[in-house]
């Protein structure tokens, strides 16, 4: 069963860091670029940034002064009483559509994934992990939530949660880009305890954290236990507002094949056409390339690079690119790549040389992202956007030394 406590939350003082939080809140670590980084460390001398990717020589040592400093000043506060965390982000999709996705922070039993109660949907790499791992040692602390989902119709937690719902949430921000976030803090035990109920016979499948999930079962068990829970924001798949944007991929070298040789070896596998201005249709991929931009539909050679995937891997476009054009063709790895979310930003890289080709998909749907876990399956490194992403710096776990 999915074991989800109230914790003592800690969070920013507003009156210690100017009382707009907004210069204090940050993406999460893993898609912040150089540029964003410099920009965060100069918004605020409190900005999460200084926790979650800091640009000292030792990061982590850095992050657990920062931590220690903001802990005995007041910057940061604990919650006196345990919570859970309603958090809501509204948000626009770039064809103009506003949207809202509304779910619960808490405290999550950690399982191994053997026990089938979470389950990943993607692969991960050991360089996040091991870092990701530094971090929690040094800080002793959850410093961004996982992100995980669960599939419960015509419940909505807003419902569940009650009244404290109906209260003037304790954050109310909007950060660039437009996003607003609203933080409402539940301390009624009655409201928490409908919460665990509610959530007790749910599988809750990742859908961003993975290496932060992996990172907390390992520092857990070097624990000897006594760290058992990770920080997690859990949705209802079956509200609106779960978003999956595109992840393309770039190609930021030379290609093994130029443009018409590569052409001609596609069409070996593939059925090709110049690229239209209709939509993309589930099951193709468009290239774009300097000299000409092509989509392509899978052939009986292209499916038959997919032998040995389940159906529910093999039905998905990520997989057809890797397995039958990427890896076979172009002996591409997905540490070769580069990604984007955006179909204008992967056809500007080309056309400036910086990339070599781009290669442009379809987000999978929740539907197959469910599927894939539910079969204990992997998708590819990089499958799925989850958008938009959660703030980082509204609440913070301490777990370990030397909190405990």
């Amino acid at each position: 069963m999915a074991v989800v406590s109230a914790f003592h939350g800690v969070r920013y003082d507003p009156a210690r860091v100017g009382g707009d939080l907004r210069r204090v809140l940050a993406p999460p670590y893993d898609v912040i670029s150089k540029a964003h980084q410099a920009a965060l460390y100069d918004r605020s001398p409190h900005n999460v940034i200084r926790l979650i990717l800091a640009r000292e020589p030792q990061p982590a040592e850095a992050a657990a002064g920062c931590l220690r400093e903001w802990m005995a000043s007041g910057v940061l506060a604990k919650d006196a009483t345990p919570a859970l965390y309603l958090y809501e982000q509204t948000f626009t999709l770039p064809d103009g559509s506003v949207h809202r996705r509304t779910g619960v922070l808490g405290r999550l039993k950690l399982e191994p994934f053997s026990t089938g109660v979470v389950r990943p949907h993607e692969k991960t790499l050991s360089g996040p992990k091991a870092e990701q791992l530094a971090l929690m040692r040094a800080t002793g602390a959850q410093l961004s939530p996982i992100f995980g989902l669960y599939a419960k119709p015509g419940q909505p937690i807003r419902d569940v949660i009650g009244a404290p719902a109906a209260a003037p949430p304790t954050i109310d921000v909007t950060v660039e880009g437009g996003e607003r976030h609203r933080l409402w803090v539940v301390t009624d035990p009655a409201a928490i305890a409908r919460v665990a109920v509610l959530l007790a016979p749910e599988t809750i499948v990742i859908a961003d954290g993975h290496h932060r999930y992996e990172t907390a079962l390992n520092y857990g068990a070097e624990q000897g236990g006594r760290v058992a829970t990770v920080l997690a924001y859990l949705g209802n798949i079956a509200e609106e507002g779960i978003v999956i944007l595109p992840t393309h991929r770039l190609v930021c070298g030379a290609l093994a094949l130029g443009g018409a040789a590569l052409e001609a070896k596609l069409r070996e596998s593939f059925a090709v056409e110049p690229l239209p201005a209709t939509p993309r249709p589930h099951g193709a991929v468009d290239v774009v390339l300097p000299e000409r931009r092509l989509r392509l539909r899978p052939l009986a050679a292209a499916t038959a690079r997919l032998g040995g995937l389940s159906a529910a891997v093999a039905g998905l476009d990520v997989a057809l690119l890797h397995r039958a054009l990427l890896e076979p063709i172009l002996g591409l790895r997905p540490t070769d790549l580069a990604f984007t979310h955006d179909d204008g930003e992967a056809i500007a890289e080309v056309a400036a040389g910086r990339a070599s080709a781009a290669f442009l998909l379809n987000p999978p749907s929740l539907e197959e992202v469910r599927a894939v876990c539910m079969a204990g399956e992997l998708m590819p490194e990089k499958s799925t956007y989850f958008f938009p992403k959660l703030a980082s710096g509204l609440v913070f776990d301490l777990v370990g030394p030397p909190w405990i």
